[in-house]
């Protein structure tokens, strides 16, 4: 079963990305070319995955552990609906969803 989730670019331009559930909200926004940089893949020693949550999807989410509130504090331009993208495993209950890329967001990899 296939699902969509929305990014919404630096630019306020939709990203439309095909996901599955059980994919990782982190991996399938870098395979959509959006720069996530992910530079700790996952463990929780960076914000360079951070995306804002739209309001009417953050309190849908199972709620951040606070490894990853302590480490959104870093984060550049969070919000109060601020995650990390590396720690969101996508369930068929998020068809729909829709995440914005800060507008400070820089990826590394493509410098």
């Amino acid at each position: 079963m296939s699902i969509t989730i929305t990014f919404l670019d630096q630019r306020g331009r939709p990203v439309a990305a095909a996901a599955e559930p059980g994919d990782n909200l982190l991996r399938v926004g870098q395979a959509a070319g959006l720069p996530l940089e992910g530079t700790c893949e996952g463990q929780m020693a960076c914000s360079t995955c951070h995306v804002i949550v739209a309001p009417e999807w953050f309190d849908r989410l199972p709620p951040a552990a606070e490894e990853e509130e302590d480490m959104l504090d870093f984060a550049a331009g969070a919000r109060r609906t601020s995650r990390l993208s590396c720690q969101i495993e996508l369930t068929a209950e998020m068809d729909g969803l829709t995440v914005t890329i800060p507008a400070v967001s820089a990826d590394a990899r493509r410098m």
